[in-house]
């Protein structure tokens, strides 16, 4: 039995190394699946694999049509021919013809006039499981098949239209309708499943509701590696696959797949391509151990260039399928490392500032990642508060908080493969003020604790002393509002491109709601100010009306007193000289007097008339004051005769009135000065 057993394993080695001589496939996980599918068929396992345009293998035809058509490609032909001299002893004509092809390559790979086989060209089958709500579509394509085929058997299937189908699971992301499954190197059996996020489920179709929750829930894995005595505590959607899993394990502890010994999985995950969220898992932690066991077919693993987690494949080539599961380089540090394996910090211990930390974390992100990241706002927590919360509404921003730990094994492929990609990168240029710190170490994360309490409060600072480092990093979407600042999702760093995209493009939604009542408030609130800015100036106006009106009416009256002052005290001046002159005059003479008198009868402006008498011998300059006390001044008014017209103020004042012919009577009137 034991030579049994070993003539058992020496022919799956040979199977196996004339497999992958044929195909060309260096994956040796994936190679052992693909013959342990087909039982370990060799000629069965190889027509699964070779493309259409290579055909498959028949017997039974004429040795002339054996040696004119070779298999495939040269390349296959060539690398059959080295696989069969290398591997593989050329068989003797006997055993040609009796051994099954399950039991040797030779009968395939060398193609001899001998063995009878030729080439004939089949499509390669692709077998998918979708899953939608509570339903499972089991479907079979070729691989010349479009994606958007498989959407249009699905719409038939589901009754779910193209327009309104997300089909997610790939490998490779998001693809489009037209690409060809072929170009996305598919393995046999794959796992699908269909989201409809514009569809509401219906009544028949809310005793699924709990699935589609699972797929969208994270599990988190708690898996002990034995042999490290290491425990990873490790977040997943339910919509990934046991077998991702295990290939993610395989990265984390350089054990490949195949090699991999497990405990802790439900009976009912029997399928590797069960999703978790059917597994039967406990939710939200389930506890598993993986170990390595021995293999005849394992090659020396390399040994582990660091303590912790590294991305190296093994020797074997399991990197193709595991290395793009997080889309990073075999040589690419995975996450955690000891300090002799990690880069520079992303940020210093001891920075004078925040300022001088952030130009670091910029540029040693830029270092690390490329130059294609999103542009990190410099300066303090506050500062970028400010900017994104405090400007008009229309300007304002959500504050997309980055929180990086080189201690976590998701720090790089979330920098690598989510914060640089490009509509990412776009999406938050956009519409976020993006700022990012380090809580590597411990009193960076300190500082960053006492900045959240001061600006956001204890809650958030308790969320996030609440996350593990394995949980990091996060992204926190912070929305400002009127009297506080809202955190409105943390998004953990075990997620996709897609999925983190939509949690941005939800935050997005809340805050252009918000944004767009704030708008309409600030809208109504500055056409009120503006309102009240008009009355206030046209009250402004009127009030400034008044004063002017009110000061030229002082003016006026001011004007009219010093006038009015004035006039009194030319008046009082006046009346002052006029009874001065009045009691200057000599006295009025009597008629019987004896002298000579003159009897003068003046005419004022007036009409009325002055009458007096004075002595002959009076000067002229009494006559002047005598007019003057009566209120017309000699250097206002001119004093003429009647016939002939004479001016008389134009005589000397001492002469005297019988000079002036003015005796013993005479007629005078007054005339103002022009």
């Amino acid at each position: 039995m034991a030579s049994e057993s070993g003539d058992s394993n020496m022919d799956r080695e040979m199977i196996l190394a004339d497999f992958q001589a044929c195909t060309g496939i260096d994956n040796i996980a994936e190679a052992i699946t693909l013959l342990e599918l087909n039982n370990w068929d060799l000629v069965a396992a190889i027509n699964g694999v070779i493309p259409q345009e290579n055909g498959i293998l028949q017997s039974n035809f004429s040795s002339e049509a054996s040696q004119a058509t070779m298999y495939g490609p040269p390349s296959l032909s060539e690398a059959a021919d080295a696989a069969a001299g290398s591997a593989v002893p050329p068989p003797s004509s006997s055993s040609s013809s009796s051994s099954p092809p399950s039991s040797s390559a030779s009968a395939f790979c060398p193609i001899t006039p001998s063995s009878r086989h030729i080439v004939e060209r089949q499509p390669r089958l692709l077998n998918f499981r979708v899953e939608y709500r509570q339903r499972s579509v089991e479907l079979v394509l070729e691989e010349g098949n479009t994606v958007g085929e498989i959407k249009q058997i699905l719409e038939t299937e589901l009754g779910v239209p193209v327009s309104k189908m997300q089909l997610k699971g790939w490998k490779s992301g998001d693809v489009s309708d037209s690409t060809v499954l072929r170009s996305l190197h598919l393995p046999k059996n794959n796992s699908l499943y269909v989201l409809t996020p514009d569809i509401a489920p219906t009544a028949s179709t809310s005793k699924n509701s709990a699935l589609q929750d699972s797929l969208n829930q994270n599990f988190l894995l708690v898996i002990s590696h034995r042999e490290a005595q290491r425990d990873y505590n490790l977040n997943f959607p339910g919509s990934r696959t046991i077998q991702e899993v295990k290939r993610n394990i395989s990265d984390l502890t350089n054990i490949p797949v195949r090699h991999q010994q497990w405990e802790g999985w439900p009976a009912s995950a029997s399928d590797d391509s069960m999703t978790l969220a059917l597994s039967g898992i406990s939710y939200p932690c389930h506890h598993l151990s993986v170990c390595r066991r021995s293999s005849p077919a394992n090659a020396q693993e390399p040994t582990e260039e660091c303590a912790d987690v590294h991305m190296i494949s093994d020797s074997e080539g399991d990197d193709y399928e595991d290395a793009s599961e997080f889309g990073v380089d075999d040589s690419e540090m995975f996450g955690v490392g000891s300090s002799s394996c990690r880069k520079s910090p992303m940020m210093p211990e001891n920075s004078e500032n925040e300022t001088d930390a952030l130009i670091h974390f910029t540029s040693e992100f830029s270092s690390r990642y490329g130059e294609t990241h999103p542009m990190f706002f410099i300066g303090s927590l506050e500062a970028a508060s400010q900017e994104a919360f405090h400007g008009k509404a229309r300007d304002r921003k959500l504050l997309a908080i980055y929180l990086h730990n080189d201690d976590s094994v998701l720090s790089n492929v979330f920098c690598s493969q989510m914060m640089c990609a490009d509509s990412i990168v776009s999406y938050l240029s956009q519409n976020f003020i993006t700022w990012a710190w380090d809580v590597t170490k411990e009193a960076n994360k300190s500082r960053l604790l006492t900045m959240c309490t001061r600006h956001f409060g204890s809650v958030v600072t308790q969320t996030i002393r609440t996350y593990k480092t394995d949980q990091f990093p996060l992204l926190l979407i912070v929305m400002g509002k009127r009297t506080s600042n809202e955190v409105l999702n943390v998004i953990q760093g075990n997620t996709t491109v897609d999925e983190l995209m939509m949690r941005l493009m939800g935050a997005m939604e809340i805050f252009t709601a918000q944004q767009q009542e704030d708008i309409k408030d600030e809208d109504e609130r500055e056409a009120r100010e503006m309102v009240k800015r008009e009355q206030d100036e046209a009250y402004r106006l009127s009030l400034e009306a008044d004063r002017k009106k009110r000061e030229a009416q002082e003016r006026e009256e001011a004007e009219q007193f010093r006038l009015e002052q004035m006039r009194k005290e030319q008046e009082e001046e006046k009346e002052a000289i006029r009874l001065s002159l009045e009691q200057a005059l000599p006295p009025e003479p009597d008629e019987e007097s004896g002298e000579q008198i003159s009897k003068l009868r003046i005419r004022t402006p007036s009409g009325e008339f002055l009458e007096r008498r004075f002595l002959g011998s009076c000067k002229l300059q009494v006559l002047f004051d005598f007019v003057a006390s009566k209120g017309y001044p000699f250097e206002e008014f001119k004093l003429l005769t009647t016939f002939p017209r004479r001016n008389i103020t134009q005589l000397d004042p001492g002469s005297t009135l019988l000079e002036a012919k003015l005796f013993p009577q005479e007629t005078l009137f007054l005339e103002a000065k022009e």
